[in-house]
């Protein structure tokens, strides 16, 4: 089974605010770009074969992680937020009351206003990974929190209800193995990004 890795865009300046970015095409601050510079994949993703979203945010992260050869790829964009891009969550529990909360108890089927649910990019996802399971050499992949998230409630069967079994972070590469069919089976969560010598 082939290794897939999945590696967080940097910090935008959205990302400081908490608002939900979505589609929408922000790109690095000043320090993301610094910090990244120094950094590489980890060593496990040596030789691997790579893609990235199509926003600017993921395309720098990837440049400065020194990957020149990256393919865009559309269904490793983050969730479409809809009517919520913008937004805080803060100010949508605000505005939205009852609602809102209500919503977010719905695990997978939480759905922005005009938006994507978690489900909805576990859908759209399935098709790369089957592609991948179907490769020997590895998958390196720059991306968004949304599409994290949705490959490792797959392989944790996590149904984004209750806490996630692992807390992941967001600087580090998630590595899993996808089986031909497209399943997936979580190898090693927060694996450090590499330091460039």
């Amino acid at each position: 089974m082939p290794l897939l890795g999945l590696i967080r865009h940097g910090e935008t300046e959205w990302n400081r605010l908490g608002k939900m970015q979505g589609h929408a095409d922000i790109p690095l601050t000043e320090e993301a770009h610094q910090q990244l510079a120094q950094l590489a994949p980890p060593p496990a993703l040596a030789g691997a074969q790579w893609f990235v979203s199509p926003l600017a945010r993921a395309r720098q992260t990837a440049r400065l992680l020194g990957i020149s050869d990256a393919i865009a790829e559309e269904r490793l964009i983050e969730t479409d937020w809809g009517d919520w891009q913008g937004y805080t969550t803060a100010q949508l529990r605000e505005e939205l009351g009852a609602k809102f909360l209500e919503n977010e108890g719905k695990g997978r089927h939480f759905r922005p206003a005009n938006g994507e649910s978690p489900a909805d990019v576990i859908e759209r996802v399935q098709p790369f990974l089957a592609q991948i399971g179907a490769r020997e050499r590895p998958v390196g992949t720059v991306t968004h929190k949304g599409v994290i998230r949705a490959v490792f409630a797959l392989a944790y069967d996590w149904d984004m209800m209750n806490k996630a079994p692992i807390k992941l972070t967001w600087q580090a590469a998630h590595l899993f193995d996808v089986a031909p069919d497209g399943a997936v089976r979580p190898v090693e969560m927060n694996v450090p990004l590499d330091c460039k010598s």
